[in-house]
Parts: C-alpha cells; structure tokens; sequence
C-alpha cells in the first residue's frame, strides 16, 4: 500500500510523463503526418480559390466534406473519382435549379473560371490520404 506522499508523487509523476508523451505525439501528427497525408505540396492558387468559393457559398450548408457539414446533398470528398469533371462542371455551372432525385441544387451558374477553382479544390480534396474515409460500398450485397 502505498503512502498518501507516495501516492501524491505517483500520480503526478504518471501526469507529466502521459502529458510530454501527448505532446510528443500531437507535435508528430501536425509536423509529420497531417502535411504527407494532405500532400500541401499540390496546394496551387486554384484550389485556395476553390476553398474561397465553397466557402463563401455556404456549401457545407447543404454538402458533407471530409465529414463535416450537412447530409441534405451528397458527400463531396471523393466527388471527382463518383462523377468526373464533366458532371461536376455542369452541375456548378447550371444556370437553372438542379434537381437529381428530388433535391434541388441552387443554380449558382459559376463561371467557368470558378467552377474549374472547384474541381481543382475537390480534386485535391479526393487525393488527400483520409484512412480510407468514406468507406467504399459494399456493391455485392445489394
């Protein structure tokens, strides 16, 4: 059994060892994984553009990406490899409401200009390492 002066001292000795080991891993997540998994070096003007644009629409108002934002429209992480730039480009370029199986997209009618700063962001978006988010579905089931 230990002493209340040894117990004291053991538990702050496990606190500040657990603390630098946390510390430790968090500094190696920041400096070492999160830039090779998000490959900052494809980080061009265009897809900074794209960025500024899906969030100066409130596109995460209605669409998830990387997990966060809204589940009323489809998941846009992976985007670009499920439709391909072609569709992609139509559907931001629209100039009427869009509306696949009933939920209606705003027509934002972007600029080609604007619309290519999108596919680039969500091209890059799409080649980040996630861990193998989203899941790829299980076809053979269904």
């Amino acid at each position: 059994m230990l002493s209340k002066k040894q117990a004291k001292l053991f538990f702050l000795g496990g606190t500040v060892v657990f603390f630098l080991i946390f510390i430790g891993l968090s500094w190696h997540s920041l400096s070492v994984e999160v830039p090779k998994q998000t490959h900052e070096e494809n980080l061009t003007e265009a897809v900074i553009r794209g960025k500024e644009i899906f969030d100066s629409n409130n596109c995460m108002g209605c669409h998830t990406i990387l997990g966060e934002g809204a589940y009323y429209a489809p998941e846009l992480t992976k985007v670009m490899e499920r439709r391909g730039v072609g569709y992609v480009k139509a559907a931001l370029m629209s100039k009427v409401p869009w509306a696949p199986k009933g939920r209606k997209m705003v027509a934002y009618g972007f600029s080609d200009d604007e619309a290519n700063d999108l596919v680039e962001f969500f091209t890059w978006i799409g080649n980040m390492d996630l861990n193998g988010f989203p899941a790829e579905p299980d076809l053979k089931n269904k």
